[in-house]
């Protein structure tokens, strides 16, 4: 075979495989994205102020130390943050890693999709190649009855040749306080009944530090509105900002906020 015909073989081969494209620089932005094959940097990282974070002071506390100490490289936890939606888990992730980011620590986000954990050794790969400290994160994360991807994260936050670098921190949000789903059948299960619940737990328990967060009574929902309000040089009626929460179903930072949304728009300002 030619060296004519074999380069024209690699060409045609590179055509049906292009290369990935180049990786983000690791040290040169806030934020990134990770898509499973690639790190994207973030074009706009504006967190909340970590300030206007109202109503979950204790564990936006715990967060803000815990993330402290990676961003100094001393030992830190991997965060489990459960609850209610809208109640401030993904907000203060951010939040807290924007506050470092303006106390001067280089550390950063990288955020991550539940569907991409089998990944994440490729990317782990990746951060290696670096010193600077970052937090991966992976919002939102369930797993069903069953699901293959539990065993995944397990494996990849209990050490091993997958296991994240000491560079790296993993911060999870879930609705579901063990993640797994569990069901009432599981405690009448004849064989085993205590190894199939513990084998749900067991994942919950390999993050250093859980966090909840919880629903809000009317009194705290209005005080992070006035908050809010106040920051940004609004006015509002407690009773009409209730009324929104009423009409919603709900009373969380994140319905707080949306009034909040409306209230600027109202009196033509930005937020």
């Amino acid at each position: 075979m030619t060296d004519a015909l074999l380069t024209r073989i690699a060409e045609a081969l590179e055509r049906l495989a292009p290369p990935l494209p180049p990786q983000a620089d690791l040290a040169a932005f806030p934020a990134y994205v990770w898509d499973g094959a690639t790190i994207a940097a973030v074009d706009a990282f504006a967190p909340v102020e970590f300030a206007l974070l109202s109503g979950i002071d204790a564990q936006k506390q715990a967060m803000l130390e815990n993330s402290r100490r990676h961003a100094a490289g001393h030992a830190a936890h991997d965060v489990l943050l459960w609850g209610a939606r809208g109640t401030g888990k993904s907000a203060t992730v951010a939040s807290v890693v924007g506050q470092l980011q303006a106390d001067g620590a280089d550390i950063a986000l990288i955020q991550c999709a539940g569907d991409t954990l089998h990944t994440l050794p490729a990317l782990f790969s990746l951060l290696r190649g670096t010193k600077r400290p970052f937090i991966l994160f992976i919002d939102d994360l369930g797993f069903d009855e069953g699901a293959g991807d539990a065993r995944t994260l397990r494996s990849l936050l209990q050490g091993g040749a997958a296991a994240r670098p000491a560079n790296v921190r993993l911060y999870v949000t879930s609705n579901r306080r063990h993640i797994v789903s569990r069901h009432m059948s599981e405690q009448d299960d004849p064989i085993n009944k205590r190894d199939v619940v513990d084998d749900k737990l067991a994942l919950a328990d390999r993050f250093g530090l859980s966090l909840g967060f919880h629903n809000i009574d009317q009194d705290a929902y209005v005080e992070i509105v006035r908050g809010y309000a106040a920051h940004f040089g609004l006015s509002f009626d407690p009773l009409e900002a209730i009324q929104w929460a009423t009409q919603r179903g709900s009373r969380s930072g994140r319905v707080a906020w949306q009034y909040v949304v409306e209230l600027a728009g109202r009196a033509g300002k930005r937020v």
